[in-house]
């Protein structure tokens, strides 16, 4: 069953770490209650690195709620809501479960995931967790990301439901296979390529991908 578990946004601040040491970063995402959602993203919301994350095509963050018991024994620690940025976290939209076009209806919105996410270093930072970021990469427990194709106001309570299926019923964790393992198979990265609704982003860096292997 598809479910809302925390609703939550936030703009870039400074965080201070374990270390010392800060960041300015968008991470930190706190409860919300209500919030519009745009084309550009969720009112309230934002990110301090626009060159990597943020954009149309990157709007909504999502993470599933499932992965959350997972971490938590493999690292013996307790995550906060919204460990990863993610504005929505979800039960039953797994990376496995979800694919790249799929259209979603969370409260008055629509929207649809365009491109699994490809996580950074700054979710290590923030937790303190150095090993969580390769484990996160080899388990493809990525998260994912989304356009707004309807525009609308989001709350805590408000229900997600999948709208449609994309035809070619590429999971994103099977995008996450041929990104970060199976880029040296030009018939896997073409069968991502071939999905018109990926974002553009993700598109640039499998096309560098397949345009090198042609030339081997």
């Amino acid at each position: 069953m598809n479910k809302l578990v925390h609703f939550s946004t936030g703009k870039p601040k400074t965080l201070e770490l374990d270390d010392g040491k800060e960041m300015v970063s968008g991470i930190a995402k706190e409860k919300t209650e209500q919030a519009y959602l745009s084309r550009d993203g969720f009112a309230g919301d934002g990110v301090a690195d626009t060159r990597h994350h943020g954009g149309r095509n990157r709007a909504v963050c999502i993470y599933s709620h499932e992965h959350y018991a997972l971490w938590e024994r493999e690292f013996g620690v307790t995550l906060p809501a919204s460990a990863f940025g993610e504005n929505l976290t979800v039960t039953g939209m797994t990376e496995s479960e979800v694919h790249i076009g799929d259209v979603y209806r969370i409260g008055e919105a629509l929207i649809q995931v365009t491109q699994s996410r490809v996580p950074c270093n700054t979710i290590s930072r923030r937790l303190g967790i150095p090993m969580i970021l390769p484990r996160i990469i080899e388990t493809g427990f990525t998260g994912y990301l989304c356009r707004v194709i309807e525009e609308g106001m989001v709350r805590q309570d408000s229900e997600i439901s999948r709208i449609s299926v994309h035809p070619a019923g590429i999971s994103v964790q099977e995008a996450n296979d041929v990104y970060f393992r199976k880029y040296t198979d030009p018939t896997a990265v073409e069968r991502v390529l071939s999905v018109e609704e990926l974002a553009e982003k993700w598109r640039e860096g499998l096309e560098k991908r397949a345009g090198l292997l042609k030339k081997q």
